[in-house]
This record gives C-alpha cells, sequence and structure tokens, in this order.
C-alpha cells in the first residue's frame, strides 16, 4: 500500500472540486484495509468511496481511504430468485448493467445513478420508484476501531428515504465492503409507474418492457436531464424531495394549482424540489462557476472553478428562498464535507 501525501482528489469527487487530502491510499483487499487500520489507529480518517454524493469545501485533514475493493458472485440461486454479492468499490451502473445482462431484476430502475456499490445502502440511493431496500439483503462491513467484520441485515440498516444507520447509529464506526441482494431471475415486477419512464416507452413503442427496456429508458431520461459529471461537474441530486403535511400542501397547491406532488401516506406528501426550485426562478442560473443546471433544477453544477464553499453557498441562498416563498425546508441530499 504506497500511502500519498498532499494528494488531490479532483478526480475523485464528481463535483471536480480542487482539494486536498493530508495523506491518501487505496485499498483492493480487506485484507490490506484490516492492517491500514491496525497500523494507524491514531489517525483521523476519511472513507472515500466513488466521490459521488459528496461537497468538498475545504482540504481533508486525514488519512483518506478510497475503497476499491472488485469483485461479484452469485451467492445462491433458486428457480425465481438469485442472491448476489458485489463488492464495495464496484461502480454501481456497471454492476447493474451486470445484472440485466444476467436477466437478474430489481435494479433496472436505478440506471445510471453515479457512484459505487459500498456507499449505496449509506443513503439507501433510489430512483424511479425503486430504493436499494427493495433488493437489499445485508451488508458486510469492517469496525473501523476493532477491525472485526459485522453483517448489517436489512432491519438493522433502518432504512428510510435517502437514510440509513450508517448516516446516524453508527456513522463514521463502519466500512462497508460488500453488499448482497436478492434479485428476481423470473416473473420480474416492471416497475413503469413513474411517468417519465412509461412516455419514454411510448416514445420507443415498447408496450411490453424487458429489463433492459427499462434500463434504456431510465438511461435516455436521466441523460437528457442530468448532465455527465465527466463533462460538468456535478453530484446528482443535491436537495432531497421534501415530504410534507397534505394540509400543507393543499393551502400551497390552492396558489399553485400546477404543483404536483405524490401520496406517501393518508397524511403527508412529497413534493419534488426540482419543481420548488425552478418555480423560485433558479432552474439555469449561473453565480461565478456555480449555478443550477437548465435542464434539471435538482442538480447543482460546477463550471470549472467553483469551490465547494461557491456551491454551498448557492444550496443556501436557494433553502432560504423556498422557505421564505413556499415555508417548506428543502434538505441537502449530498455530504457537505
Amino acid at each position: 500500500m504506497n500511502i500519498q501525501t498532499n494528494f488531490s482528489l479532483k478526480k475523485y469527487n464528481t463535483f471536480g472540486i480542487e482539494a486536498k487530502a493530508k495523506q491518501f491510499v487505496a485499498v483492493n483487499t480487506i485484507k490490506d484495509l484490516k492492517t491500514l487500520l491496525q497500523e494507524n489507529k491514531l489517525l483521523p480518517k476519511f472513507i472515500l468511496g466513488g466521490g459521488s454524493n459528496m461537497l468538498l469545501t475545504q482540504n481533508i485533514h486525514a488519512l483518506v481511504i478510497h475503497i476499491d475493493l472488485k469483485g461479484k458472485k452469485i451467492l445462491r440461486e433458486e428457480d425465481n430468485f438469485v442472491w448476489v454479492e458485489c463488492m464495495a468499490g464496484e461502480n454501481w451502473h456497471l454492476f447493474v448493467l451486470w445484472t440485466i445482462d444476467q436477466n437478474f431484476g430489481g435494479l433496472e430502475n436505478m440506471s445510471l445513478i453515479p457512484g459505487n456499490v459500498g456507499t449505496t445502502p449509506i443513503q439507501n440511493i433510489g430512483a424511479y420508484g425503486t430504493e436499494i431496500k427493495d433488493t437489499f439483503v445485508s451488508c458486510q462491513a469492517m469496525n473501523i476501531a476493532t477491525q472485526e467484520m459485522r453483517t448489517f441485515t436489512k432491519e438493522e440498516c433502518h432504512f428510510g428515504y435517502r437514510e440509513s444507520v450508517f448516516k446516524h447509529e453508527v456513522k463514521d464506526q463502519f466500512i462497508i465492503t460488500s453488499v448482497i441482494f436478492k434479485l428476481t431471475k423470473r416473473n420480474h415486477k416492471i416497475n413503469t409507474s413513474y411517468g417519465d419512464i412509461t412516455k419514454e416507452l411510448e416514445n420507443q413503442n415498447i408496450a411490453t418492457p424487458t429489463l433492459k427496456d427499462v434500463s434504456n429508458a431510465v438511461i435516455a431520461i436521466r441523460q437528457s436531464k442530468l448532465p455527465d459529471p465527466k463533462e460538468l461537474g456535478n453530484s446528482g441530486s443535491f436537495f432531497k424531495n421534501p415530504i410534507i403535511p397534505k394540509a400543507q400542501y393543499n393551502t400551497i397547491h390552492a396558489l399553485h394549482p400546477d404543483m404536483p406532488h405524490y401520496v406517501v401516506s393518508e397524511t403527508e406528501v412529497k413534493v419534488p424540489a426540482g419543481w420548488l426550485i425552478e418555480k423560485a426562478g433558479f432552474k439555469g442560473k449561473r453565480f461565478g462557476d456555480a449555478g443550477i443546471h437548465k435542464n434539471q433544477a435538482l442538480v447543482l453544477v460546477n463550471y470549472g472553478n467553483a469551490t465547494g464553499q461557491e456551491i454551498l453557498n448557492v444550496s443556501r441562498t436557494i433553502q432560504a428562498t423556498i422557505l421564505k416563498g413556499f415555508g417548506i425546508l428543502i434538505e441537502v441530499e449530498v455530504n457537505v464535507i
């Protein structure tokens, strides 16, 4: 293992923010990870996955450990289901495409989400009516302090909307090393409940979609709305879609009849944060090299040389404006470092 000093993290975060790590090392075996943690017990540590869900606002004065564990395997099969284990350092989208190539169903609606497999349970990532918790069985994680391995079951992960135990009760205590998914082998539950997918499939004249068809539709939609981080720095959706009381929604809807919503329960509805941001006039706006994407108001972008602090300032301006105009606090989805 080669520990490097004063290491640039620009290529290791999808915003393309220039920030330095005091020390940096990539690990690609669990044995190396255990050794590294044992030999550097007293050093502060920062665990880095795909760098897709964070905004760096400062240099990292710690040992940055890049989790680069690779590999995937079928653990067990039945007539209708298959259990697949994927290592934490695998690219999420490439893993999704692999499952589709095997005709394993359950992840196709989450095609093209940036990042690596190991960080997906932390956020309980989701898109177009599907979340990680729908197929998640368990994950293996190493205790940073003791180097002991622990299995977290689905129940123990306490999954919620972009939430999990890894963001709260055991935050910064474990490193996820692999994730196990239970996927369908036949009788796939094709989920086209979101209008965008239905519309895209209709445009392609597909009446009975396959897993690949749904994946291709999601990819087409995301590419039409979301910038490629390799071309324009971003972290995907910057904000969570707020869940508000139905009574509050009814009051706002009376003033804004075009306000969309999704029913969460008898008393709550989810409102698209992108709609709120666009309604507040921010879509496509630019503040120096920091801005809001022209096609998707949920996405904040780095036009080249924005600092993390500049992007954070834009996000706070958006939050304050929407809170004042709609009485709704939209929460940041990305991890601000």
